[in-house]
């Protein structure tokens, strides 16, 4: 017999078998009773889970070519629920093939399609499935606790499912659709799996979650806990323990991570914080979950390249709140200060734009936070301790102590949302700093060097930074010592006014006035600052200033007197002394001399602003009338007047308004005034 030929009966043998098997299946489908089988499935779901379905739809067995028993409109729950624990719109129970050929019905899988699984949690705690887990207890429980079983099915598949979760007390609800899962029932070991994927606000999550022990967690028990979660807003892992009596209690280790925090609460539906910050997260920490509270210890944290260790709690019986403390080597809170603009891009506006502090509600924040040093922005600072508390929408952030420029910083500031934008408050102490660091890099104020305290107690309320400026109240208070105010020379500017009165300012923008003392205090009143106290004195130069300024316009309407000082022993008088005020902007101050102090100290000048000196021969002859008109003498003197006044005034860089017109002025020859003598 060749080989070609042994194959080929071998090839009959097995086609034999096949149409023998075939042809059987076909009989058995004949043979056996539906009805049978179906109450046969129905059975052995019955003894596997210790659930009781109900069937409310038509049921349809298929024998051949494979075996299986398909119920429609399959319901789970307990008796009297309004709600049923599952709804399915069809379970499909596929049967082993061998048991068959001997009349016995065994389940090797079974499938769910579409389910909805509700489950509600009471105001006392008990949720809708504890009496159906209980009986799944019972029936993956111990022996002989349990009714004699021979085979169960290994796997349940969960198709297109909708998950709906229900706190009562609350009033929170969750929907998970999409819900493509297997899980491995524990047939021959009390291990239990369930792997696949769901859609969670909109993002499909990889799930993962297993159970050592799984009749022990059904029963309360210790067991063994796995949980992955993998999804574009958030990566989490847990691995520990769990047990269900007398109450729910997880332990274990928790890693979590992200690539944009931000993102990652909006996805879970939490509104974080106004501001800018909150990019990529990670956290590892010790975790235990029991009475509706999430203690973390032994945390590491970071968040936005900071990294800090400490303990976090989160609650969430009533409103949820988030305590801990945290510690830091090196902190960078530029990220989350990045997005306030308080002026506009010129920096010369207010910015205008609507404040929105939505993420300040839904949650509250008590968290204390130490670092051996801060970033904000530019500025720096050494050792600090913060406390933030959120409570009901009110931000407060307070200082405990800041080493800081040299000094101490305390303070506290608070951010309330309103109807109309948001209410602020800020009281703030700087004891012996550097004045130039930290006006500069704080504030943006820059031209003072020095040491010395200032202390900044506003209020106000709006809907954009603008808006805030108008409604500001409260006071700024300023001593400093040892310094210089830098871009001005007041020292030298007397000395050339001494010398030369008529010879104006000239360039005033450079250089620096050296002082030992200066002394700011501010009344602000609905976003006008008015000054109680402005002075500044050293050994040869005094300037004291009054008037007011508006914050929203950053206008400046100043009065002013400076003094140079010769020698101050034994209470001298000063040796010049001249008035002044200063309008424009903050950005570009303008001060004007009083001309009349000025031209008194020139005496050549003086006689052309004194009518009755005006009878000096050198000055009456550079009047002369116009020979045509001789009665106009009186006409011509007072143009002249005018034109020296307002030349002079030119001369000393003021402003001067055109004079009001008169009707047809007599025409009169121009003024020359004869050059003085003696220049002072």
């Amino acid at each position: 017999m060749t080989v070609a030929t042994g194959l080929k009966r071998l090839g009959y043998a097995v086609a034999a078998v096949i149409l023998i098997g075939v042809g059987s299946m076909a009989l058995m489908s004949l043979l056996i009773s539906s009805d049978k089988v179906r109450e046969d499935a129905k059975s052995e779901i019955r003894k596997v889970t210790g659930l009781d379905l109900m069937l409310r739809g038509e049921a349809k067995v298929s024998l051949f070519p494979t075996g299986s028993v398909t119920f429609n409109d399959v319901v789970l729950g307990e008796d009297g629920a309004s709600v049923p624990a599952l709804a399915t719109g069809r379970l499909t129970a596929r049967l082993r093939l061998l048991p068959l050929f001997i009349g016995r019905i065994e389940i090797a899988d079974v499938a769910l399609d579409q389910p909805r699984i509700n489950l509600t949690i009471n105001a006392d705690g008990r949720s809708n499935w504890s009496g159906l887990i209980a009986s799944l207890a019972r029936a993956l429980g111990p022996k002989e606790n349990r009714a004699n079983q021979e085979s169960s099915f290994s796997e349940i598949l969960v198709r297109g499912g909708t998950i709906v979760l229900s706190d009562t007390a609350r009033g929170m609800t969750e929907m998970v659709t999409g819900v493509d899962l297997a899980l491995a029932w524990p047939s021959i070991s009390k291990s239990f799996a369930a792997t696949g994927r769901l859609v969670w606000h909109g993002e499909p999550i990889d799930a993962s979650v297993s159970l050592n022990d799984f009749p022990s967690a059904l029963a309360g028990e210790r067991s063994g806990l796995r949980i992955r979660l993998t999804g574009a807003p958030l990566k989490l892992a847990f691995e520990g323990q769990m047990s269900g009596l007398p109450t729910l209690k997880i332990e274990g280790t928790l890693a979590a991570d992200s690539t944009s925090l931000r993102n990652t609460l909006r996805w879970m539906g939490q509104k974080p914080l106004p501001g800018g910050g909150f990019g990529r997260f990670a956290l590892k920490a010790r975790t235990s979950v029991a009475g509706g509270t999430i203690a973390l210890s032994s945390v590491n944290v970071e968040l936005d390249g900071n990294a800090a260790e400490g303990v976090l709690t989160f609650a969430t019986d009533g409103r949820q709140t988030l305590q801990g403390t945290l510690a830091a080597d090196d902190l960078d809170l530029t990220p989350y200060v990045s997005t306030v603009r308080l002026v506009t891009a010129n920096e010369r506006n207010w910015n205008e734009l609507p404040i929105v502090l939505d993420g300040l509600n839904g949650l509250d924040l008590d968290l204390r936070l130490s670092a051996a040093k801060i970033t904000i922005g530019r500025a720096k600072v050494g050792k600090t301790a913060v406390a933030a508390n959120l409570r009901g929408g009110r931000l407060t952030v307070t200082i405990g102590e800041s080493n800081a420029f040299g000094g101490v910083i305390r303070g506290s500031f608070t951010l309330a949302a309103t109807d109309l934008g948001a209410d602020v408050k800020s009281q703030m102490q700087f004891n012996d700093v550097d004045l130039e660091s930290s006006l500069g890099e704080i504030f943006n104020i820059r031209g003072l060097e020095g040491r010395g305290n200032f202390a900044v107690a506003l209020e106000t309320s709006g809907g954009s930074i603008l808006a805030m400026t108008q409604n500001l109240n409260g006071s700024v208070n300023l001593n400093a010592r040892d310094g210089a105010l830098l871009r001005l020379n007041a020292e030298a500017l007397m000395q050339r006014l001494l010398r030369r009165p008529l010879s104006g300012p000239g360039d005033y923008r450079n250089g620096r006035t050296p002082f030992e003392k200066l002394i700011v205090n501010l009344k602000i009143t609905q976003g006008k600052a008015n000054i109680e106290e402005a002075r500044l004195e050293s050994s040869k130069v005094r300037i004291t200033l009054e008037g007011s300024t508006m914050i929203p316009t950053r206008d400046l309407d100043l009065r002013g007197n400076a003094s140079l000082f010769i020698n101050r022993a034994n209470d001298a008088p000063p040796a010049f002394e001249i008035p002044f005020i200063v309008t424009g902007s903050w950005e570009d101050p303008f001060p004007i001399f009083s001309s009349q102090s000025l031209i008194e100290r020139a005496p050549a000048a003086a006689p052309l602003l004194d009518p009755g000196r005006r009878n000096a021969p050198e000055i009456e002859k550079q009047i002369a009338p116009d020979p045509q008109k001789k009665n106009s003498a009186e006409p011509d003197k007072k143009n002249a007047d005018d034109a020296v006044r307002k030349a002079i005034d030119r001369l000393m860089g003021a402003d001067v308004p055109a004079p009001p017109p008169t009707a047809a002025p007599a025409p009169t020859a121009p003024v020359t005034p004869a050059p003085p003598q003696n220049p002072q």
